[in-house]
């Protein structure tokens, strides 16, 4: 295991090193002006961030798939399909409900929402999303077809919305669907997914394993946008975010143990339905069963050390970089905003998770590198023209509907096992990083450039889980491109070969 965390710890360098730089280097230019406890706090937890993360992958590796892979593999083996469907929904519902990532955006829009009601609507919206998928798998039903359906829907109940008057709520709402899929979710229900599929078997069960993120990330963009489609929403207050200097102060300890306490209750929730579901049906052997439970208190360690390390000294850092860049020109805040979103992705926890499972799952024909390259490329891309909004103040619709219009057209003319991955990798790709450093720092260039921060800020999220769906599937149509040439090719050599074959005869 020593060696496997020192390959951990080279990646998570290599993951944050880019940004730290970045971040650093910008503070040498007329651009930034960070004081010294800034710089400071940030290297330091730019560090903790490293092994936090590295800790995350080892445990994510060593129980979170596993877990997922068995408890997917050995419900369908029980042969119950009421059984799978309730332990689903009440599996989607809670681990959403104890989910970080939510809890942030809860807190940043409790002026207009409730904050245990809208977390409430978004676990109802995941529960009720991962039952349809596992009757998809069960049934093998083709997922750009549920897709297509279910984005129609939603795009019909944001016309609503808008003539209703609450169009500004809409970017809340498709945020929801991205920071549901955290990296407490992705690599459990990642692996459900393919436990799922391998007891279901069949021709295609590569394709049928993916696509429970995608479907459960519109689950709750669907419920919470029922809020504005049945009610009035008012407006939202600025959100305010903790200098480095007051999160290294008083509030330090606070913030470390409210992280630790929410990270325990999510991964407690987890292990308890997994226990439970042990001791009943799957009856996994006791040293397996330990080697879980240990991947499972290194996976601990690590998410609350990555946690921490964000909110101290990422997020105020991130709203601080949002205002500077701003205030200095909005071409720069348009070009630094593709550059960070080139590399935040790198630093994604479960962006790791899911490259490491395409390249495992697709034997290799999928690699992490070409995955990683798509993801950076598509996440700068969302974040530059995220800046643009934020600018010019138009409403998120105008990328939204012609973005999914392309990713579900695309959808019809690519391998399904590209379709798949590009609607998974959505809503891994907006992360913890991206709720609590990417959009500081959009409400930070928001506030300084005096534009509506409910609007123009919030949205950035869906923006960064919509991008990947355009640029892994063009990854995929690439891929057939590069086929036909390597096929007429070999082709033309066998043609030009028989050809020799005859002249020499006679």
């Amino acid at each position: 295991m020593k060696n496997i965390l020192l390959s951990k710890l080279k990646e998570s360098v290599i993951s944050v090193f880019p940004i730290t730089l970045i971040v650093i280097a910008l503070n040498f230019t007329p651009i930034l002006n960070l004081t010294i406890v800034e710089v400071i706090a940030f290297s330091v937890c730019a560090v903790f961030l490293i092994m936090g993360m590295a800790l995350f992958n080892l445990g994510a590796d060593v129980a979170m798939t596993p877990m997922g892979e068995k408890v997917g593999f050995g419900l369908v083996k029980r042969g119950s399909l009421s059984l799978l469907l309730i332990v689903c929904f009440c599996l989607g519902l809670f681990i959403t409900i104890a989910e970080p990532d939510l809890t942030v955006l809860a807190d940043q829009v409790s002026d207009i929402v409730n904050n245990t009601v809208l977390i409430v609507i978004v676990g109802l919206g995941v529960g009720l999303f991962l039952l349809i998928c596992v009757l998809k798998i069960v049934f093998k039903k083709d997922l750009s077809q549920l897709l297509l359906f279910f984005y129609m829907v939603l795009f019909a109940i944001s016309a609503v919305i808008i003539q209703n008057g609450n169009g500004s709520f809409l970017p809340l709402s498709f945020d929801s669907g991205g920071v549901t899929t955290g990296p407490i979710t992705v690599p459990f229900i990642m692996a459900l997914g393919v436990g799922l599929a391998s007891a279901v078997g069949g021709k295609g069960s590569r394709e049928n394993s993916f696509g429970l993120i995608a479907m459960c990330s519109i689950g709750p963009i669907l419920a919470v946008a029922c809020i504005g489609l049945f009610g009035s929403v008012g407006t939202i207050d600025t959100p305010t975010y903790a200098t480095v200097a007051d999160s290294l102060g008083l509030h330090l300890f606070e913030s470390i143990l409210t992280i630790a306490k929410d990270v325990a209750i999510a991964l407690g929730i987890i292990v308890v339905f997994f226990l439970l579901l042990n001791l009943v049906f799957l009856k996994i052997k006791k040293a397996e069963l330990i080697r879980i439970l240990i991947g499972i208190v290194v996976t601990y360690i690590g998410l609350v050390i990555f946690l921490s390390s964000v909110h101290v000294g990422f997020m105020p850092v991130g709203y601080k970089i949002g205002q500077h860049l701003a205030d200095f020109h909005p071409v720069v805040l348009c070009v630094a905003g593709f550059v960070i979103g080139m590399v935040v992705v790198l630093a994604e926890p479960a962006v790791h998770v899911l490259n490491k499972q395409v390249e495992e799952i697709t034997g290799r024909s999928v690699k992490k590198s070409s995955m990683m390259i798509a993801l950076s490329v598509g996440v700068g891309i969302s974040l530059c023209l995220s800046m643009i909004r934020i600018v010019f103040g138009f409403s998120i619709l105008y990328y939204l509907i012609p973005g999914y219009a392309i990713s579900l057209g695309l959808s019809f003319f690519v391998p399904k096992i590209y379709t798949a991955i590009a609607f998974d990798s959505g809503g891994v790709a907006s992360g913890p990083l991206t709720s609590t450093f990417i959009l500081p720092l959009a409400v930070g260039a928001c506030v300084a450039l005096g534009g509506n921060v409910m609007a123009d800020a919030f949205g950035l999220v869906a923006m960064v889980a919509m991008t990947p769906l355009i640029s892994i599937q063009l990854l995929g149509f690439k891929a057939i491109v590069t086929q036909k040439v390597r096929d007429r090719i070999a082709m033309r050599r066998i043609l030009d070969f028989d050809d020799m074959q005859i002249i020499n005869f006679m």
